[in-house]
């Protein structure tokens, strides 16, 4: 497996990164700011007539915070952590939605004291604690979907409801003297089937008819949640594509009577803005017969690479050494078993690969330094520039 860095990145990006980069000590990664600007333009782009809550999760650095502000993004918020950090700055509170459907009491009541008003719930327990500490506030429910078999990274099960019990929140709500004010759904994170986007809004369209033939209820927005994919290895469609299906499906179910429609992306804005740089530590084999090298890096699954697991995320490396290429497997350098990124999937990487040597890990702005660890085996969190 050879990588084209041209095709993940403009030469002059690169180069930029690059020259950055050979300056500083591995681990870390650097984030390109334009190429996130870029992409947040791209996205507003072809999705003119809907709000972009940008999932803070992703990459929580102030400096993506600042610019996508700059640019007049919304925020789509999962902690009281998260939203200081936003709130310090400059982000009001008006453009926040508390997204986590899993949340205490406590931090709704911390939610709303700060000027919150918008909130996502799955649950009848969720929803009474939200008319208690947030009272008055709209609240938007999120559905299941289905769709998990062609994510990378699926989100099935843990978060949303049936459409049925869905329909039942949003009545308790409006008892409640809640707003109920919309469905939400996601389809799974790096979701390369478009047609998943058209069965989920199947499904809220038949919630909007119903809640309003039934219970008079006249649901004012759908939060189509993010998915997009960001370029890996294995390519995907342009964003244009989703979007020309996406709004064809909003506009079959929906005709002129368009209700507010929301985006939460966090990868496809920041993942391809980012290279991961690690240093090879060791090269080894296990038997004097063993075909496979292996691969040990300054940096694992505990360090930024959790979507490894599984080998669900399939990360371009690139390095300046050239040559003959053989299969390896590539592990973390942690004193636990499970730090092995791939080992099924068969990288290939040079033979002359040796210690001392730097890997570029393409694409990797998103979900990674946010899954870094504390301090397991005392490694520090992973770093982060922003240029």
């Amino acid at each position: 497996m050879s990588i084209r860095v041209e095709d993940y990145f403009a030469p002059a990006t690169f180069a930029k990164i690059k020259a950055f980069a050979d300056q500083q000590e591995t681990p870390f990664v650097v984030l390109d700011l334009d190429t996130i600007g870029r992409a947040y333009d791209e996205l507003e782009g072809n999705f003119p007539y809907a709000k972009i809550y940008y999932a803070v999760k992703a990459n929580p650095a102030v400096e993506i915070t600042k610019l996508l502000n700059d640019k007049g993004a919304n925020f789509d918020i999962a902690s009281i952590y998260e939203l200081d950090k936003v709130l310090a700055c400059g982000v009001k509170p008006e453009q926040v939605s508390y997204g986590n459907t899993i949340k205490k009491a406590r931090d709704v009541r911390y939610f709303y004291e700060q000027g919150v008003r918008m909130f996502a719930t799955d649950s009848a327990q969720d929803l009474r604690n939200i008319a208690k500490a947030a009272p008055g506030s709209k609240v938007y429910v999120r559905i299941l979907t289905e769709g998990s078999s062609s994510a990378d990274w699926p989100l099935s099960r843990k978060f949303g409801c049936q459409p049925d019990m869905a329909m039942d929140l949003l009545v308790l709500a409006r008892e409640l003297g809640l707003v109920p004010y919309g469905i939400s759904f996601h389809v799974g994170s790096q979701q390369r089937e478009i047609g998943v986007w058209d069965a989920a809004i199947g499904k809220v369209k038949h919630i909007f008819t119903r809640l309003k033939a039934e219970d008079g209820i006249e649901l004012q927005m759908i939060n189509l949640g993010g998915g997009f994919p960001a370029n890996y290895l294995t390519k995907t469609n342009p964003l244009t594509a989703y979007a020309e299906e996406i709004t064809r499906f909003l506009q079959e179910d929906f005709g002129d009577n368009m209700p507010e429609i929301i985006l939460e992306p966090g990868r496809s804005l920041v993942a391809n803005a980012g290279v991961l740089v690690s240093e090879v530590v060791l090269v080894s084999r296990k038997s004097r017969m063993a075909i496979e090298r292996w691969v040990f890096t300054d940096v694992g699954k505990f360090s930024g690479l959790i979507e490894t697991m599984d080998e669900s995320i399939k990360f371009p490396i690139w390095t300046e050494k050239q040559g003959e290429l053989e299969d390896v497997i590539i592990a973390g350098p942690t004193c636990d078993s499970a730090d092995i990124m791939y080992e099924n999937y068969k990288y290939g990487l040079p033979l002359n690969l040796a210690s001392g040597d730097r890997l570029y890990w393409l694409s990797t702005g998103a979900y990674t330094t946010s899954y870094s660890s504390v301090e397991f085996n005392g490694f520090p969190p992973l770093k982060q520039f922003c240029i």
